[in-house]
């Protein structure tokens, strides 16, 4: 079982992968709708990363490459910004609020850890939310291919052992 500080460490990657491919992939977007969410998808699991590292401290922990490049095909394959949503409220999301329950069930005693662990459920919550008020004024996307790519985000992360959470110990 993996100890406090791993479970911090794993979680501040998630939260770090997802503040660098979404910050640097927002300007890049032609959907301005999905530029501003971004930018404030990022911003948000940013700080969630500086509270993460606070508690930790020191740390040599950096992005989970799996899921930044989960996000960066995303930000790559569709420069609407319409990918990089999806990715997050529909295959990184409900994985990452997974790996917060994992380490919430796993946790030694630590009421900064639980603090953390809360904050970024309920942030992970509101920003899939955010994602879905923003998307539903968006006009539908019909085209194969592009659910072809959709669902190779999901395919990658079941490939690398991530097929319900992001999990703890990669």
């Amino acid at each position: 079982m993996p100890s406090n500080r791993q479970m911090a460490e794993h979680l501040f990657s998630c939260f770090d992968a997802i503040y660098l491919a979404l910050g640097e992939g927002a300007p890049t977007f032609s959907n301005d709708a999905y530029v501003i969410r971004a930018h404030e998808m990022s911003r948000a699991f940013g700080e969630l990363g500086l509270e993460a590292r606070t508690y930790l401290g020191a740390t040599d922990a950096g992005p989970l490459p799996v899921l930044e490049g989960v996000l960066r095909h995303a930000v790559d394959s569709d420069n609407s910004g319409a990918m990089a949503m999806f990715a997050m409220a529909m295959v990184v999301g409900p994985r990452l609020l997974v790996s917060l329950l994992d380490a919430r069930d796993a946790m030694d005693q630590d009421d900064a850890l639980r603090a953390l662990l809360d904050h970024g459920s309920e942030v992970c919550v509101a920003e899939i939310r955010k994602v879905g008020e923003v998307a539903k004024d968006q006009p539908p996307l019909e085209d194969p291919s592009w659910q072809l790519a959709a669902r190779d985000l999901a395919s990658t992360l079941d490939s690398a052992g991530n097929a319900e959470s992001l999990g703890l110990s990669r």
